[in-house]
């Protein structure tokens, strides 16, 4: 009963129709490769298969204690870890748009940030609140190690791929989980040397150069850098209040880069309109509500600061996606959580949501314990 009352909660519903309708929209968007002969299908079935198997990582998940996430952390982080590093290998790496992110697996090709974006919180949940570690440490000693230190290794590897948007990701992460333990001081000296720290590898990295000038005046070079930006404000212009309608967006012809991707949001919005899309981001904002009550209601030190962690690991890609897309923000190409066409980051979506529903169990019945055997 505990489990069936899980499944059926807000925190699973939402999930649900937000999947549903990047099903939607991808299969809108699929008709293009039936127009250039393709299998207008293809795209479709494949995140159905997708999203099926992330509910099923999430179904099994719901059966796995909290303490034996725990004591496996360090494990499925050096997992990570060891995937990171096998992007960097030739012949293993899959290079998409210059960018060296994936590793081609058997029938599928795997993103390991996304496992990373999972195995963060619940290392630093379990370092954090470690009394035999963190009773004797200072609040900079527990900010070095083990904030900066999960930081770091992050950004070394996914900066070689190169990715700074999933580095600022879990780098903001790792701060909020350190914040809600031991407070703001030193996050707050930590943030501002950031800033410092992705100022200077802008300016060092020419491509990036180039996309903040895109960002900041994408009419300088309107069929260059500024297309896919001016083509996004296009499509939500396009949109207007309620939508041109399903299937009946510009994108149809290829004007919206990545429309099944990072850019699925302007799509929606030209053929859902304002409605559409303020209904995604009202979605959205309930989902957090939802994860932010599991947050207080967790029993322990680790499930509550796993929970902010899970939370924060959904919430900021979103937010960054939709700054971007919006011009808000430079693009980084996020995509958009439980929306985006991509096998890796559904399923690992769907994890998050299994590990949060398993906290929400754990604080609200007893779970029964595992009786030890005697000597």
């Amino acid at each position: 009963m505990e489990i069936l009352s899980a499944l059926i909660s807000l925190e699973v519903i939402i999930p649900m129709i937000l999947s549903g309708c990047g099903l939607i929209m991808i299969s809108s968007l699929s008709l293009r490769n039936s127009m250039a002969g393709g299998n207008p299908y293809s795209a479709p079935l494949k995140q159905f298969q997708f999203i099926g198997l992330g509910i099923t990582i999430m179904i099994l998940l719901l059966g796995l204690p909290t303490q034996t996430l725990r004591k496996n952390s360090v494990r499925l982080f050096g997992i990570a870890v060891l995937f990171l590093v096998l992007t960097l290998v030739p012949g293993l790496g899959v290079t998409i748009n210059g960018a060296r992110r994936w590793l081609n697996l058997p029938g599928f090709r795997f993103q390991p940030v996304e496992l990373m974006l999972l195995a963060v919180p619940l290392l630093m949940a379990k370092r954090l609140t470690d009394d035999d570690v963190m009773k004797s440490r200072t609040d900079l000693h527990a900010f070095i190690s083990p904030t900066i230190m999960i930081t770091m290794i992050n950004a070394v590897l996914l900066l070689l791929q190169p990715n700074l948007g999933s580095t600022i990701i879990i780098a903001a992460i790792c701060f909020v989980m350190y914040i809600e333990r031991r407070g703001w001081k030193y996050p707050i000296i930590g943030i501002m040397f950031g800033f410092v720290v992705v100022a200077v590898l802008i300016w060092l990295a020419p491509y990036r150069m180039s996309r903040l000038l895109a960002f900041m005046d994408p009419w300088e070079d309107p069929m260059g850098k500024g297309f896919q930006i001016i083509q996004g404000l296009v499509a939500f212009a396009n949109g207007s209040v309620t939508g041109v309608g399903i299937g009946r967006g510009l994108q149809e012809e290829r004007y919206l880069p990545e429309a099944e991707s990072d850019y699925i949001f302007p799509a929606i919005g030209e053929e859902f309109g304002l409605v559409g899309t303020l209904t995604l981001v009202s979605l959205y904002a309930l989902w957090t509500w939802r994860a932010y009550s599991v947050y207080k209601e967790a029993k322990t030190p680790f499930t509550k600061c796993l929970a902010l962690g899970l939370t924060a690991s959904v919430v900021f890609p979103m937010f960054v996606n939709v700054a971007g897309v919006t011009k808000l923000m430079p693009l980084t190409g996020i995509p958009m959580p439980f929306i985006s066409a991509g096998g890796s980051a559904m399923m690992f979506m769907w994890a998050k949501v299994g590990v949060l529903l398993r906290i929400k169990m754990e604080s609200r019945f007893e779970m029964p314990k595992k009786v030890k055997k005697k000597q």
